[in-house]
This record gives structure tokens, sequence and C-alpha cells, in this order.
């Protein structure tokens, strides 16, 4: 990653320049990933999992639409 210093420009805005540069490239949240090695997912455990969100979304929007939201909400 490389950000130039603009003529006048004070060391602060430069380093914000850089930080904001870096995380739109998405280098810390792809290192952050790396760190450590997590085995992969059986088949079976990711199609069970995707059914899940699957069912969870659809009772979070039907509870939306019903006005009963309160007992869906995140603890």
């Amino acid at each position: 990653m490389e950000v130039r210093r603009k003529e006048g420009e004070n060391p602060n805005s430069l380093i914000f320049r850089f930080l904001k540069r870096v995380q739109q490239t998405g280098v810390l949240r792809e290192a952050k990933k790396r760190r450590f090695y997590g085995r992969p997912a059986n088949k079976l455990k990711r199609k069970l999992s995707a059914l899940h969100r699957v069912e969870k979304k659809s009772a979070m929007e039907k509870a939306r639409k019903l006005g009963q939201l309160e007992r869906f909400e995140k603890r």
C-alpha cells in the first residue's frame, strides 16, 4: 500500500488517508481471516447452516410484518 504525501499536508491527514485506503482494499480483513487455520466444514453442515439462516430470516420477516419483532430481537 502506498500513499504519497501531498504538498502542505499534515501527518495526521496522511495517516488518515493511508488507513482509509487500507480498509477499502480489505487487506486487514483478509489478514485477520487468515490468521488462524479453520478446518473446512463438511457439505452437510454447510447445507444445514444455510437452511437454518433461511428459516431464521423468514421467521424474522414474518414477525416484522405482524409487529411481533420484540420476541425475535437479538439478545
